[in-house]
């Protein structure tokens, strides 16, 4: 038995589908445009600021800076650097115990009293 074939939207319901979805369309951007504007934010069509438009003096032109002068920034910025991870290893090394010499003779005493328990217990089992 054939299958029958499913019947086809007509083309008036589908173009109020689009209608549909496009006006919604146009209340989610106008949601969208409201919210931006309450951020402070620029829209698409909205001029950007420019350095005449903030500073009554004029726009200033941008200041460049020599070879030298960039050369003594990143030297500076290496000694920081440096500087910082010599710190940051000092601190990291933990500092090294020393063991006393009493405290050491009190271990080899408890170490030998020990082994003598030890092997006072195997004899007797043996």
């Amino acid at each position: 038995m054939p299958r029958q074939a499913q019947p086809r939207a007509d083309d008036s319901m589908l173009e109020m589908a689009i209608v549909g979805y496009q006006s919604r369309l146009a209340e989610v951007s106008a949601k969208i445009a409201d919210i931006k504007a309450q951020l402070g934010q620029r829209g698409p069509g909205r001029p950007k600021a420019t350095a005449a438009a903030t500073d009554p003096a004029g726009a200033q032109k941008r200041r460049t800076i020599s070879k030298a002068g960039r050369a003594r920034i990143a030297a500076a910025q290496r000694a920081r650097w440096a500087a910082q991870k010599q710190q940051h290893a000092q601190s990291e090394k933990p500092k090294k115990r020393k063991l006393s010499a009493a405290g050491l003779k009190a271990i080899r005493e408890a170490t030998k009293k020990r082994w003598a328990a030890y092997r006072k217990a195997h004899e007797s089992a043996v």
